[in-house]
C-alpha cells in the first residue's frame, strides 16, 4: 500500500497544475481617419490592395528572434487576428489620418485610383531588445510604378 502513495500524490499534484494562459495581441491604430473634404475639390483615392507577410510571420504566434539565426513562434502569445489583416487595417487608418484630401480604402473604389501593395519581411522582437519592422511597398500611380 505504501508504494502507491507517491503515485497517488503525483497524480493529485498533476491534476492541480494548469496550462499557461494564452495572451492575444492587436495592433493599435495611431490616428483616427480624417474626414473627406466636401469643398468641391477633387478627392484623391488610394486603394491599399494587399499587405502580405513572410511565411514565418503568417502564423498565429508572435515571433521572437533568439539569436542571429534562430526564431521562435510563441505558443501562448498570439495575434488576435491574422497579422496581415491587422497591418492592412492599421495602414488604412493611419494613412487616412496623415493624408488629408485622400480617401484611403482596403476596397477598390474606381478605375481612377492609386494602388498600393505592401510586403512585410520582418515584424518581430529581437534578443537585443530591438523591434524589427522590415518590408517594401509598391505604388501604382496613374500607370507609373514607384517603389
Amino acid at each position: 500500500m505504501m508504494k502507491w502513495i507517491p503515485v497517488a500524490l503525483a497524480l493529485l499534484l498533476s491534476a492541480c497544475s494548469s496550462s499557461p494562459q494564452k495572451t492575444y495581441y492587436q495592433l493599435p491604430a495611431l490616428g483616427a481617419p480624417a474626414a473627406a473634404g466636401s469643398s468641391g475639390a477633387s478627392t484623391r483615392q488610394l486603394w491599399l490592395e494587399h499587405v502580405s507577410v513572410a511565411d514565418y510571420l503568417a502564423q498565429s504566434g508572435v515571433v521572437y528572434q533568439t539569436n542571429d539565426v534562430q526564431y521562435v513562434i510563441a505558443q501562448n502569445n498570439l495575434w488576435a487576428s491574422p497579422l496581415d489583416q491587422q497591418l492592412q487595417q492599421t495602414l488604412v487608418t493611419n494613412l487616412s489620418s496623415v493624408l488629408p484630401g485622400w480617401v484611403v480604402s482596403s476596397q477598390p473604389m474606381s478605375s481612377d485610383q492609386d494602388v498600393l501593395n505592401v510586403t512585410i519581411s520582418g515584424f518581430h522582437g529581437r534578443f537585443d531588445g530591438k523591434a524589427i519592422i522590415r518590408g517594401e511597398w509598391v505604388l501604382n500611380r496613374q500607370g507609373r510604378l514607384i517603389k
